[in-house]
């Protein structure tokens, strides 16, 4: 009940993000100005995520509740998606990039309005010896769902169906688990009251409790390896691997990460439980930046595909593991909601770096022979790499401190 709404979410950013937006920045702006345009939009968009959860949250510790901010930010998420895609239908050239421009900060506000209250729930209902067993259970709806969408949209593209329905399907599929969760989780039929547990730190107070600061650093690097090469890959199907349906190429390219995520991510969350957080990370670190330098050197699309199954593999372990990780580090049960809303800022302040990455990758291109894939590729390697060496400094049990009123 929990984690269906992560399983919603995981579907509709994996459609919107790697199928839908790259497709429809391109229709608009041309593939001359494609990088530098979807970088943007996609750092615009993370200028709201970066705001809005630790405000929301600490708004949802105040009241005690939780599952309004749910209702509402999912509201707000459908009616931006019906904005997009009434643009990406009816409209052209840069007047059609602006209107989608306002669904998409319309979604961000709703996803984020949501996340922030639905984050504080796992560390609330869920007791820490068994975070790591309930953050692979997340990992792998997250992966399901991610699945999910990536089959969903080679059948679209297979089938050549309008764009309306790939927003359709995201609109459907986000709202369904939504309602499980809102109505299935515990909150929502009040028998499981929020603990009061130690006083709410103040920003610096949080960030000087070193078990936060670390997990937030490397949850910060992780997710710049991420999205320097995510938004991108599309263009890379097509650009770097010469697949003329670069959608349909790119969705089965992500079926097999994610099935190596599945594979992952359930095993690595049981295993660290019983050896701890940070032996998995270093495995599943390791493991997504040398197949993001090998994918620069992949011979053909063959290739490419078996070296994202092993990329999903590292994916999957580190997912299994994060949320258990971030609910580890949360130093006070007062202020679950701000403090994993300040959580999440790592993961999505990151998508910021997608402006300049965009920016590097068409000033690479234009100078040949791939090199904006050379290099964007390459920072996503460091950034993981840098993710392994620094989550050292967390403990390996980031034990919750109970502070004293």
């Amino acid at each position: 009940m929990l984690s269906a709404f992560w399983f919603g979410t995981a579907f509709h950013w994996l459609v919107l993000l790697l199928i839908l937006m790259p497709a429809n920045v391109e229709t608009f702006v041309g593939s001359a100005s494609k990088g530098t345009y979807l970088g943007a939009l996609v750092a615009i968009g993370a200028v709201m995520a970066l705001v809005l959860p630790p405000l929301v949250g600490a708004q949802s510790d105040r009241t005690g509740r939780r599952l309004p901010y749910l209702r509402l930010g999912v509201g707000v998420n459908l009616v931006g998606l019906a904005v997009m895609g009434f643009a990406a239908m009816t409209l052209s050239g840069m007047t059609g990039f602006w209107v989608y421009v306002l669904g998409f900060l319309l979604v961000q506000f709703g996803n984020n309005y949501a996340t922030a209250p639905y984050s504080a729930l796992i560390p609330q209902l869920v007791p820490p010896e068994q975070r790591g067993r309930y953050s692979g259970v997340m990992a792998m709806l997250q992966a399901a769902g991610q699945l999910l969408g990536a089959v969903a949209a080679f059948v679209v593209g297979l089938l050549k169906l309008p764009v309306v329905v790939s927003f359709v399907l995201i609109a459907v599929v986000l709202l369904l688990p939504a309602l499980v969760t809102m109505r299935g989780i515990p909150e929502a039929t009040g028998t499981a009251p929020i603990r009061a547990g130690g006083r709410t730190l103040s920003v610096t107070e949080l960030f000087a409790h070193q078990a936060f600061l670390w997990v937030f650093v490397t949850r910060v690097l992780f997710a710049l390896g991420q999205y320097s090469v995510q938004p991108f890959l599309q263009y890379y199907n097509r650009d770097v691997l010469g697949q003329r349906d670069a959608g349909t190429s790119t969705s089965i390219m992500l079926a097999c990460i994610i099935v190596g995520s599945i594979l992952s991510a359930l095993v690595g969350g049981r295993i660290s439980d019983r050896v701890g957080r940070k032996p998995v990370i270093y495995v599943a670190g390791s493991t997504m930046a040398v197949a993001a330098l090998l994918l620069l050197v992949a011979p053909g699309y063959e290739a490419a595909l078996a070296l994202a199954v092993l990329f999903g593999l590292g994916f999957g372990a580190f997912t299994s593991v994060d949320w258990a990780l971030g609910s580890d580090a949360m130093p006070s049960a007062s202020s679950y909601a701000r403090d994993m809303g300040i959580w999440h800022v790592a993961f999505v302040a990151p998508q910021m770096s997608s402006a300049p990455q965009g920016a590097l990758l068409d000033w690479g291109n234009a100078r040949g022979g791939n090199l904006g894939y050379t290099l964007v590729f390459g920072i996503a390697a460091v950034f993981f790499m840098l993710g392994v060496l620094l989550v050292r400094r967390v403990p390996d049990r980031a034990q919750r401190t109970q502070l004293a009123h």
